[in-house]
């Protein structure tokens, strides 16, 4: 099975969950007997060391005239019918005719624009877009350039099915789709009411929406991101499958020395970003009300988000600081360091797709307690878990991982028998079948 595969972002070079999860989901199907192109806004440096699949840069993709008269005929298709996401900078004038409009709009895609740098052979009569990747404020500019260079490599690559993850890719799948006939599978990893709750982005959730009803497939990574897309974005119940994420289980390093200062401590983590989504606030408010009963309890909160601010001054408020630390946002061996230190890792998001972070803790024989509102504790019947907004039963299990060795002995032993169903060669071969779905098993 040949797939291309597009992504926003992949190891070492990630901002959360979405890159691990393609890493172990790539490797997988690799094992599998896969052949997979996955394409990045941009390959960085460091980036090509895999040697299980290939990672293609669409930065710097270039786009002949024949592919770019294809290209606006699949793509104003799709934008007219199915998608608005993007403001274009008119050239309108006045007394122009409506050649000479064509032209020049024709000439303003040819050209440089904002948050970008695009370049233009006039003997060859090509151009191309330099991206950057990341989530920056040019997003959606960036969506629309990767669209239209993923499209490209789609009529130059050889394969049998699409696969694009999370919303940013769903354009360029959409158009790879209609340029080539091929099937696509659209994977959803968050959606925006995870991300943003009832203040909703329009925008991205109508090229949610779009990509959603746009393809042959839906993969969501739980059953309660499925019935997200079926009642929020009216997708048919029968296109909608649940494949569950997992986690890597190589290069776990157990042993890490415990710092002598703090080795009569217990310490519990909060790993991820400090945003409205992962309920952060919840975590602190938790804290608050396990030191009244544990004092000698150190609180971890790593990563990064728009919340950061407002948490620092509220950890003030509360006169917490000397027990709450910020770690600000860790990688690689510092992740694993701050597992294999931790008597607790706590997830208490408002609404969680899946959440890999409790799978990562348990590889350290670290015991969990989950939001209920998450993916992941479908498949963990053995965590603890709370509603994420009754920190006070978060706290009471907290306190009582923290008092009673024996029930966190209980919980890890309970937990590394579940993990030994949780694998990626698992998922891969859910999605080796659905591929073989959509194609008609060729």
């Amino acid at each position: 099975m040949r797939i291309l595969m597009f992504g926003w972002e992949f190891p070492p070079h990630i901002s959360g969950g979405l890159g691990t999860a393609c890493y172990g989901m790539t490797k997988a199907l690799a094992e599998r007997g896969a052949e997979v192109c996955f394409v990045l806004p941009r390959v960085n440096e460091g980036g090509d060391e895999n040697n299980f699949l290939r990672l293609e840069s669409a930065s710097g993709t270039p786009i002949t005239r024949r592919i770019q008269e294809r290209m606006d005929w699949a793509g104003d298709e799709i934008w007219r019918s199915n998608v608005q996401f993007m403001s274009i900078q008119s050239p309108l004038m006045p007394y122009m005719t409506p050649e000479s409009y064509m032209q020049t709009l024709r000439n303003l895609s040819r050209h440089e624009t904002p948050g970008g740098e695009s370049t233009v052979d006039a003997g060859e009569n090509t151009f191309t877009w330099k991206l950057k990747g990341g989530y920056g404020p040019d997003l959606m500019q960036e969506v629309y350039r990767f669209a239209r260079l993923g499209g490209a490599i789609a009529l130059r690559e050889n394969f049998d099915v699409i696969h694009a993850h999370d919303w940013m890719t769903y354009p360029a799948g959409m158009i790879a789709k209609a340029l080539t006939g091929k099937p696509l599978i659209v994977h959803i990893h968050a959606t925006e009411y995870d991300r943003s709750g009832e203040n909703i982005n329009q925008v991205v959730a109508g090229i949610e929406r779009a990509g959603l009803l746009a393809a042959d497939l839906v993969v969501a990574v739980s059953q309660l991101t499925r019935k997200i897309v079926i009642e929020r974005y009216g997708v048919p119940p029968e296109k909608v499958k649940v494949v569950y994420n997992a986690v890597m289980r190589s290069d776990v390093q157990h042993h890490y020395e415990i710092p002598p200062r703090i080795r009569h401590e217990k310490r519990v983590l909060f790993l991820g970003r400090i945003t409205f989504q992962k309920g952060p606030e919840y975590f602190m408010e938790a804290a608050r009300l396990v030191l009244q009963k544990i004092p000698n309890v150190r609180f971890f909160m790593a990563g990064t988000g728009d919340m950061l601010p407002q948490l620092v001054r509220r950890a003030g408020q509360l006169r917490i600081g000397d027990r709450f630390h910020f770690a600000g946002f860790l990688r690689g061996t510092q992740v694993d360091r701050m597992f294999a230190l931790s008597d607790l890792y706590v997830m208490p998001s408002v609404s969680e797709p899946f959440g890999i972070t409790p799978l990562e803790a348990m590889l350290y024989d670290v015991p969990v307690l989950l939001s209920r509102q998450s993916g992941v504790s479908e498949i963990l019947e053995h965590a603890l878990k709370a509603d994420f907004w009754d920190t006070r039963d978060m706290a009471d299990k907290i306190c009582a991982v923290l008092t009673y060795p024996a029930l966190a002995k209980e919980l890890v032993k309970n937990c590394r028998e579940e993990m030994k169903s949780i694998r990626w060669v698992n998922a891969a071969d859910q999605l080796l079948q659905l591929y073989s779905n959509v194609t008609g098993g060729n």
